[in-house]
């Protein structure tokens, strides 16, 4: 299961915002020493933009605290932030060491803004920095000396490297940790906090573009029957076989969970009631037909289905839910192994023509 890149974002929130608030609070302090130090060696104008960097961060500080849109703020601060530090290199009187801070490029940008973009972003000030190094000192011999040169290259693609590959692997893992936490451990399906998000995702893409989607509430028929008769151990191999067979018939686009115990969901995507009535139909008949075994011991298995449709059954998952559950249990009532849709909609009577 990859990750969806939104849940993504939200999981790395909390740990960019508080990278930025350290940085914005450094960038503060950083700002009036500097400016202080420029200004006593009568650079005033880059004093200016240090004193500039100082306020405008203190601003950013207030905001970042209460906005819910932490990645704007961000890149907000990212670019002139960046952009202060290639005036302050490419001033003439500043000490070649104020290159330094070059290496907080890479650091800053993957730190804040993830392996993507922070890579980006990396490379294009990094290049612009190196173009202003070689502007300013292309002619001084002592600069320019080859060892010196080649140590500033490798250290700041060290640090870039380093950076991504560091982002690479925290997101990587977490995508591990988000999997684990949202798969049933049992059937490798998706449990219900997977579901729900699901089904959010795709109803408000549902919504946006005029299309239908359904659900399914799945139930096995007489499981308790099959672990009284056959253990416990038969029960797990037929759910598992249940989830394995839910794969099979699915789309892509589909998504089945385990909701619990022998339950399962379906969220059918673009896909009305009529459709969806009829893939319950075949899941029905491809389980009843399937030939599952546990210790050379034949296992009969079938199941009971409630269908629901957005809009027409309700607006929430839990509302959906709860009119699929219903007709499920109007399945079992009606002697189980069976599909209970909507019932269809009702024609208004035409109203006699009135006699001549």
């Amino acid at each position: 299961m990859d990750a969806h890149p939104d849940t993504l974002t939200q999981l790395a929130r909390p740990h960019r915002k508080a990278v930025l608030v350290a940085l914005l609070w450094i960038t503060i302090g950083g700002g009036i020493l500097f400016g202080i130090l420029n200004a006593m060696k009568g650079t005033w104008a880059l004093a200016g933009v240090e004193w500039g960097m100082g306020l405008y961060s203190a601003i950013l500080l207030y905001y970042a605290h209460r906005t819910r849109h932490l990645e704007r703020w961000i890149l907000a601060y990212i670019f002139p932030f960046f952009s202060a530090m290639m005036i302050a290199i490419a001033t003439p009187t500043a000490s070649i060491t104020v290159f330094g801070w070059v290496l907080l490029i890479p650091l800053v940008s993957h730190l804040l803004l993830g392996r993507r973009a922070g890579l980006a972003i990396s490379l294009f000030f990094i290049i612009v920095a190196t173009i202003i190094f070689l502007w300013r000192f292309m002619d001084d011999t002592a600069v320019m000396d080859a060892r010196s040169v080649a140590n500033m290259i490798v250290l700041t693609a060290c640090i870039t490297v380093f950076s991504h590959v560091y982002e690479v692997s925290r997101e990587r893992s977490e995508t591990q940790l988000l999997h684990m936490a949202q798969t049933d451990f049992l059937t490798g399906l998706p449990n219900r906090s997977r579901f729900k998000l699901f089904f959010e995702r795709e109803k408000s893409r549902a919504i946006r573009e005029g299309q239908p989607l359904s659900l399914l509430v799945i139930d096995l028929d007489h499981f308790k029957q099959v672990n009284d008769r056959h253990g416990h151990e038969a029960g797990d191999r037929a759910l598992v076989f249940f989830a394995d067979l839910l794969r099979r018939r699915l789309r892509g686009t589909d998504l089945a969970g385990r909701l619990g115990g022998e339950e399962f969901g379906v969220i059918l995507v673009n896909t009305a009631t009529v459709t969806a009535s009829q893939v319950a139909e075949e899941l029905r008949q491809a389980l009843a037909t399937a030939n599952v075994e546990h210790a050379g011991e034949a296992i009969p298995l079938s199941l009971s289905v409630g269908v629901a449709e957005l809009a027409v059954d309700g607006e929430t998952l839990q509302d959906l839910l709860a009119v699929a559950d219903s007709r499920l249990y109007q399945a079992k009532e009606q002697g189980r192994n069976q599909v209970v849709p909507p019932p269809l909609p009702t024609e208004p009577a035409v109203p006699a023509s009135p006699g001549r």
